[in-house]
């Protein structure tokens, strides 16, 4: 990884669209207002945003639509220069300044004269340096490692953080002073789980420039797909979006992007526990089994191609029970406490068939409606109802073929010496 690229230039050609990157989501559209709003001024901006989200693209955007866009951009990725060399490389060094300095080299600050200098991760920084470039940041000023003078430097610095530099300033980690120069404005870039709005129009992008780099054409994602892309979690944001579009237009299978968005087991299986207070071993016993049950559920359902009729059968439950789990997986828990919140993510509820019945809506997963049995008395004066559970094929709600009764009718008894059951004109006979 280079510690720093100097005397970039930017092309704007390489950059993606401003509407693919900002998309249509209002926390993009409030990060794109603000890059208006600042681009051609020197304020200094610090972007926050969990890795992955493009802050070094709004970072480069910023640069590029600025007075300085002519003038070096300098990146300095502060989390991969060693700590004994940073201030070095940051402010550069005199010759003979220390043991192997035969030359006089100038630093990242030196060679942004004019132009941006963007510091990527700046939480890393050592809070020694952090007063050095508080110092640049006030009047322009620094000096070189071994030098006896002072020396001006005119540029614009950008700032990204993924973590909370608050937090750190409470920790002792971060200079006060330092963070309010640094963030004069601030831009925040949602995770890309806040923005599902915007998934068809990036995974169309990355569709686009990685089918003519690879030079094939894969099939379109399925419904299924895009509705399990929709629901995870995306701990990689846009960067994992992309490496997963480009590995699909290479390999053109699903499979491996299902088996990428469905953590591992052994993850699944692991239950936090807490050991600051006294815990309760039947509430994890609990957590940790209804994990175990996602898990084996998710594996049948991905090996029926999210047939759930097909998968109650193969799981020897009936189509009501896995119905009831799969709403459970969603509203079954308070926020915080899910045994496995990527599984629960992760985990589609597929629509119904359309045209059969028209008076339901799309998309909505079938709840089974209460059945209602009439009790007939019996020769011995004691009631006896029908069975609770009846087979339920998919789109009417019922398995057995020889059903033909929708989930609104109401079924009677009838005697019968045999106790069998059968279908006959809409009515259940007993």
């Amino acid at each position: 990884m280079p510690l720093a690229s100097a005397n970039e230039t930017i092309d704007l050609q390489e950059l993606p669209p401003v509407e693919v990157f900002f998309g249509r989501s209002a926390k993009m559209a409030a990060a794109h207002e603000k890059l208006q709003r600042v681009a051609g001024t020197d304020v200094p901006v610090l972007i926050q945003g969990e890795s992955g989200t493009g802050k070094e693209i709004l970072a480069k955007l910023l640069h590029v639509y600025s007075q300085r866009s002519n003038f070096p951009w300098i990146k300095v990725t502060c989390p991969a220069i060693p700590l004994p060399l940073i201030e070095s490389e940051l402010f550069g060094y005199e010759k003979g300044a220390f043991t192997g300095a035969h030359a006089t080299k100038r630093g990242r600050v030196e060679l942004a004269h004019e132009g941006t200098l963007f510091l990527d991760e700046v939480g890393s920084l050592d809070i020694t340096v952090q007063a050095k470039l508080l110092q640049v940041l006030q009047d322009g000023q620094f000096m070189r490692v071994g030098a006896q003078e002072s020396r001006q430097v005119d540029t614009r610095l950008v700032t990204a953080a993924r973590g909370d530099l608050r937090q750190q300033i409470d920790d002792g980690s971060f200079r006060l002073d330092f963070f309010f120069r640094i963030n004069a404005v601030t831009i925040e870039l949602p995770p890309l789980r806040q923005r599902t709005v915007d998934l068809p129009m990036l995974i169309a992008y990355f569709f686009e420039i990685h089918s003519k780099a690879l030079r094939q054409t894969p099939k379109p994602l399925s419904r299924e797909m895009m509705r399990m892309m929709e629901r995870y979690h995306w701990p990689g944001n846009i960067r994992q979006l992309e490496n997963m579009v480009r590995n699909y237009v290479l390999i053109g299978s699903e499979d491996a992007l299902m088996s990428e968005m469905v953590p591992a087991a052994q993850a699944r299986l692991t239950t936090e526990i807490d050991l600051a207070s006294p815990i309760s071993l039947k509430e994890i016993t609990r957590a940790a089994t209804q994990n175990l049950e996602r898990e084996i559920i998710l594996r049948v359902l991905q090996a029926n191609g999210w047939n759930r009729c097909k998968t109650a059968k193969w799981l020897k439950i009936s189509y009501r029970s896995l119905l009831y789990k799969l709403q459970e997986f969603h509203d079954g828990y308070p926020p915080g406490k899910e045994p496995s919140t990527e599984l629960a993510d992760a985990l589609p509820l597929p629509a119904e068939k359309p045209g059969r019945r028209d008076s339901e809506e799309k998309g909505k997963p079938i709840i089974p409606s209460t059945i209602m049995l009439r009790p007939i008395d019996s020769a011995g004066g004691a009631e006896r109802f029908a069975p609770p559970e009846i087979g339920m094929r998919e789109g009417l709600g019922f398995e057995s073929s020889d059903c033909r009764l929708r989930q609104d009718r109401r079924c009677t008894r009838r005697g019968n010496p045999k106790g069998s059951w059968r279908a006959s004109r809409g009515r259940m006979r007993y």
